[in-house]
C-alpha cells in the first residue's frame, strides 16, 4: 500500500469542509433551480466564482473556468462540469427547475462539493495548490474537456481528480478502480437507401424501413457475437426516422447511436463492424447503406498509483471503497486523463434497481451527497499532492 498522506492535514481539510457544507447545500440548490446548457453555462460559472470567492481566475473552453487555490507551484486540479441537459424536471422538490433544462446528472452537487472543498482549502492553506476547473460541455460534443486540454492550461498539473455521483453504487461507497472506468463511445449514423412507391404495391420497391429494421436487429448481435464478451462491447440504436405517410415506402431511412468499448484500440473495429453490418443487411433487401462515424469520448483509465492512494486516505476515512465498478457511460474526463495523470472517483447514491438515474427527469441526489462527494475529492487531492 501507498504511504498513508499526513493526518493533521486530513484533520484539517475534513474539519473546514464540514464547516462549509451548509453554504454548499443553499449554493446546491441556487444552481438546480436555475440550471444551464451545454455551451450557454456563463450565468452558472458565475455564480460559482463568486461562491469560491478566490477572484474571477482563468476563462477557458469559452464559458468555463480555471482558478487557482493557494500559491504558486505545480496544482492539483480539482474538475466540476457546468452544465444541465434539456429536460424538464419531475422531482418535485421545491427547489426544482421549472424551464427547459435539469442538472439530472449531478453536476449541481459536483459544484458545490468543488466549492466546499476549495474554500476550506482556502482557509487552512495549502503547500500543494488546487487548481478549480468549473467546466463546460461535458454533455456535448464537441467536449469542454477536449478543448481544455488543447488550451495547455493544465500543462505542468500534478494530476486531475473528478468524483461523480453514481445511483449504481451502493449510498455511501466510493468506487476506486485501477484502469479503464468509464467506455469509448463514438456516434453512428447509418442512411439506407433504396426505391420507394405505393404501400399497395410493395414488390415494385426496395423498401429502406425493412432493411433498416434488419440492420438494427443484426447490430445487436456486434457484442454478443462478434467481441470477446470478457473485453465487452455496447451497440445501441437510440434513434429512427424514415417516412412521411403510413401508406407510403419512402426512398430513406436513418437510424443513429452508439457503440462503446472498454479499450481504445477496439473502436476501428467496432465501428469497421457497424459499416461492414450495415452494408451488407441492406444490400440483402436490395438497398444501400452508408455509415457515418462522428467520433466522441476515448477510454477513460484512472491511474493505478492515485487509486491506490485515494483507497488508502479514504479507508482512513471510515468510508467503504469499491475497486471493481466500472460503466460503459462515457466521460469527456477522459481526455485528461491521457496526458495528465488522472482519477475518477464515484459516489455512490444507491443501488434500487427502480430508482431514478443518472439523465432521469425525477433523478436527484440527497442534499448529504455533497459531503461525500466533497471528501472524495479532498482524497484525490491527497492522493496526488502528498
Amino acid at each position: 500500500m501507498p504511504p498513508e498522506p499526513d493526518d493533521t492535514l486530513q484533520r484539517k481539510l475534513r474539519t473546514a469542509v464540514a464547516d462549509e457544507l451548509p453554504a454548499a447545500v443553499e449554493l446546491r440548490h441556487r444552481l438546480h433551480a436555475d440550471p444551464r446548457v451545454s455551451g450557454r453555462e456563463e450565468d452558472t460559472a458565475r455564480a460559482v466564482v463568486e461562491a469560491l470567492d478566490a477572484g474571477p481566475g482563468e476563462r477557458v473552453a469559452g464559458t468555463g473556468r480555471l482558478l487557482r487555490i493557494g500559491g504558486d507551484g505545480p496544482g492539483v486540479v480539482l474538475r466540476a462540469e457546468l452544465d444541465a441537459l434539456p429536460m424538464t424536471e419531475r422531482t418535485g422538490a421545491p427547489w426544482s427547475a421549472t424551464g427547459a433544462a435539469m442538472h439530472s446528472c449531478g453536476h449541481d452537487v459536483h459544484l458545490a462539493a468543488l466549492v466546499a472543498v476549495c474554500r476550506a482549502a482556502a482557509r487552512i492553506g495549502l503547500d500543494v495548490p488546487v487548481l478549480a476547473l468549473l467546466q463546460p460541455r461535458e454533455e456535448t460534443h464537441p467536449s469542454g474537456a477536449e478543448d481544455v486540454v488543447r488550451s495547455g492550461v493544465l500543462e505542468g498539473a500534478l494530476a486531475v481528480v473528478g468524483a461523480h455521483v453514481q445511483p449504481r453504487l451502493p449510498a455511501g461507497v466510493v468506487g476506486a478502480t485501477s484502469g479503464p472506468v468509464n467506455a469509448a463511445a463514438d456516434e453512428f449514423e447509418i442512411t439506407v437507401t433504396g426505391s420507394g412507391g405505393h404501400a399497395g404495391y410493395p414488390h415494385l420497391t426496395r423498401d429502406p424501413v425493412l432493411a433498416l429494421c434488419q440492420v438494427v436487429v443484426a447490430l445487436q448481435h456486434l457484442a454478443s457475437r462478434r467481441f470477446d464478451p470478457v473485453l465487452g462491447a455496447s451497440c445501441t440504436v437510440g434513434h429512427i426516422s424514415g417516412g412521411s405517410a403510413p401508406n407510403v415506402i419512402p426512398d430513406t431511412a436513418v437510424a443513429r447511436g452508439t457503440v462503446r468499448v472498454m479499450r481504445d484500440e477496439d473502436r476501428a473495429e467496432a465501428t469497421g463492424l457497424i459499416t461492414e453490418i450495415a452494408a451488407h443487411t441492406a444490400a440483402a433487401f436490395g438497398c444501400a447503406a452508408e455509415t457515418r462515424i462522428h467520433p466522441l469520448e476515448p477510454v477513460l483509465r484512472n491511474d493505478p498509483d492515485l487509486a491506490d492512494r485515494a483507497t488508502a486516505v479514504l479507508n482512513g476515512f471510515g468510508v467503504p471503497v469499491d475497486r471493481s465498478f466500472r460503466s460503459y457511460g462515457a466521460d469527456d474526463f477522459s481526455h485528461y486523463c491521457r496526458d495528465t495523470r488522472g482519477l475518477m472517483l464515484f459516489v455512490g447514491t444507491g443501488t434500487d434497481p427502480s430508482a431514478p438515474g443518472l439523465h432521469h427527469p425525477a433523478f436527484l441526489p440527497g442534499d448529504e451527497v455533497i459531503g461525500q462527494v466533497a471528501e472524495a475529492l479532498v482524497a484525490g487531492y491527497l492522493a496526488a499532492a502528498t
